[in-house]
């Protein structure tokens, strides 16, 4: 194989390569071009799926928050499972070792750009130096007017010392302090400060362009876009028109159901019903920030080539979950959906990778991209990962590493796909009394089966033909075998009732 040869190569040098992980937010697998969206224009993307390796079963396991960022981010820094981390992922005890500490302890410098869901002390102990963060607490909903933090010349993590970009009266962009007088938008356009794509790929190109130092270098970089807004700059949007997008086969004008969480924020950001006109501007304005992303992704590619970092550079592309934008009738990832919810791309390219082209359809989570770039970069993985590195899938020793994956969206969806099949279960426990936390009757219950090889979208559901009652019965043995095996405890995650207590 050829990864092989990268690894062969690397050894040969005594000379570990430069780590680059790029993680982009609420961006579903096909929002690349190359991975089978012909609509979408992601020429740069593209080219790191083309020159590398590409993994077609790649999942977020779940969340137990319906800011599903949180706990993505958590699993892909921490290597560890859903059900294994700190409550919802929001805090990073020391003693699960972050992706940064580790290569951190390996030699490396660790920077970090971009996004942050986690806890203060957990950035600080996991990189050298960061800059232009954001998420630490004060949140406009705006791409063009977003707090952010420097951890740099003397300043610190504090609220007070939050900024936003913007341009002054003789429009340069310069930095202003955070005051009482910004609301809540969306409502910032391109004329009040650059768009946190563009923010987040310039710091990355002014570290790679300045960087001199004879130890390799590790760079979080973790995009906001494509989250909603869907904002972009108007030469942007202009390039989708909503009239011409074709809808997804699994666009539906509302869910045939309730799935225990519809009436969420994300779910309000547009009318129901989701009529064709709605999902369709929807959509336009979808493929324009991930156009305008992909931009600002090739802008830090086109710096490391320029640096000569590029050729000892590995590059991890992924995203942290899917999202539904009219699929289903749903807009948000609150759901065990695959294109929806739960299917993500993720990417190994770079100069680093010799490979060309090789897409691997093993079964994998976020959470196993840690191990894998530890096996790469041949670092030790700590002991606190729970993954399991894919090397040994893309060396051909091993078709899977996997059997199977479980997923689960708080206590009401929990999904099972083995082999062809995938089984999603819902449960709503309305006759629950959080008062004596007791409860009076069955929650209701709905059963889905999809054959996801056929169907990926899951259009057709399968769940009423006698004819795979004994698969669904089957299924459900091992689903709930699965939860056990991965300690799926509604009272350790913080819930006064749990899903496998209605699912009987």
């Amino acid at each position: 194989m050829l990864l092989v040869a990268f690894v062969t190569k690397v050894t040969a040098q005594q000379k570990r390569p430069n780590v680059l992980v790029i993680y982009t937010d609420d961006h579903r697998y096909t929002g690349i071009h190359a991975l089978g969206n012909a609509q979408i224009k992601t020429p740069h993307m593209d080219r790191l799926v083309e020159s590398g390796i590409s993994f077609s079963n790649t999942y977020l396991m779940g969340a137990f928050t319906g800011a599903t960022c949180t706990p993505s981010r958590a699993m892909l820094l921490t290597g560890r499972g859903l059900f294994h981390l700190n409550g919802a992922g929001k805090h990073i005890p020391t003693e699960h070792i972050t992706m940064g500490e580790a290569f951190k302890k390996a030699g490396y410098n660790t920077h970090m750009v971009g996004k942050w869901d986690q806890d203060r002390n957990s950035l600080t102990r996991s990189f050298d130096t960061a800059e232009r963060i954001m998420g630490l607490g004060l949140y406009l909903e705006d791409h063009f007017r977003m707090p952010l933090w420097d951890l740099s010349k003397g300043k610190d993590l504090s609220n007070e010392q939050a900024y936003l970009l913007g341009y002054d009266e003789a429009g340069k962009l310069t930095e202003k302090p955070m005051t009482h007088q910004y609301k809540r938008g969306p409502f910032g356009t391109e004329k009040d400060g650059p768009h946190t794509s563009e923010i987040f790929a310039e710091a990355a190109v002014d570290y790679i362009t300045g960087y001199r130092s004879e130890k390799p270098f590790f760079m979080y970089l973790a995009f906001h876009a494509p989250h909603d807004p869907r904002h972009a700059s108007k030469a942007y949007m202009g390039r989708y028109p909503p009239e011409e997008i074709v809808l997804p086969p699994s666009y539906a004008s509302q869910h045939p159901f309730d799935n225990g969480h519809l009436y969420l924020r994300d779910e309000k950001l547009a009318p129901w019903p989701r009529t064709e006109q709605i999902i369709q501007k929807e959509l336009a304005a979808y493929y324009a920030i991930i156009t305008h992303l992909d931009t600002q992704v090739g802008r830090v590619i086109a710096a490391l080539e320029k640096s000569g970092h590029y050729e000892n550079t590995l590059i991890v592309l992924a995203g942290d979950s899917g999202l539904a934008v009219g699929n289903h009738g749903l807009l948000g990832k609150q759901n065990v959906y695959d294109e929806d919810g739960l299917h993500v791309p993720f990417v190994l390219s770079g100069g680093a990778v010799t490979d060309q082209g090789l897409k691997i359809d093993a079964l994998s989570y976020i959470h196993d991209i840690f191990p894998t770039v530890c096996d790469l970069a041949q670092i030790e993985t700590p002991e606190s990962v729970m993954g399991k590195s894919l090397l040994p899938v893309v060396r051909e020793e091993v078709q899977q590493i996997r059997p199977y994956t479980y997923h689960a969206y708080l206590q009401f969806q929990r999904a099972f796909r083995k082999g062809d099949y995938k089984l999603i279960e819902y449960v709503r426990a309305d006759a629950y009394d959080p008062g004596t936390q007791t409860k009076h009757q069955k929650g209701s219950r709905v059963t889905q089966l999809f054959n996801i090889k056929k169907d990926p979208w899951e259009t057709f559901d399968l769940a009423a033909f006698p004819k795979y009652q004994g698969l669904i019965n089957d299924m459900r043995r091992e689903m709930k075998q699965a939860a056990f095996d991965h300690g799926d405890d509604h009272k350790r995650m913080g819930f006064h009732y749990g899903f496998w207590e209605y699912f009987e």
